[in-house]
């Protein structure tokens, strides 16, 4: 299962420039996600990591992963057609465990994976990777809590 943009957006609150998945390549639910994010020159970022060699910020390949994740949860109820509780957010709540193996640039395409491994209640445990081609940038353990709005 392939999902877009729009897919991305019913289900993650963030928005650009904060939002670091462009599309699901490949979804199998409750399980695992892959996900992507084409990496582009003019980065806001870039201007001040660093100037003259732009590499992609750790915290936000990081934050990728996490919204990765959140898209797992909530791509899988949107298949399952799960009614999602109302006003659901997803928040990013611990790592563990992560490493940081080698950098990202522009013109890379981020691959971002995770995987389901725990869930108690409304906390949610994820190992995660993120990749260019064959080359590991990051990998580790997240952690992610589903809190209720009220409204």
């Amino acid at each position: 299962m392939q999902f877009g943009i729009d897919d991305i957006l019913s289900i993650l609150p963030h928005r650009p420039p904060f939002l670091f998945v462009d599309g699901v390549i490949k979804l199998i639910p409750e399980k695992e996600i892959l996900a992507e994010r084409q990496i582009k020159e003019g980065e806001p970022f870039f201007t001040g990591h660093f100037p003259n060699k732009p590499i992609m910020p750790g915290v936000l390949v990081i934050d990728a992963l996490a919204q990765t994740s959140g898209l797992l949860w909530g791509l899988s109820k949107k298949v399952a057609k799960v009614s999602l509780p109302k006003n659901p957010k997803i928040f990013f709540l611990a790592a563990a465990n992560i490493k940081f193996l080698n950098p990202s640039f522009p013109k890379d395409k981020l691959m971002l994976f995770s995987k389901n491994l725990t869930s108690f209640g409304n906390l949610f445990s994820y190992s995660v990777e993120a990749y260019v081609e064959k080359r590991t940038i990051a990998k580790g353990t997240l952690s992610l809590a589903m809190i209720e709005e009220k409204l």
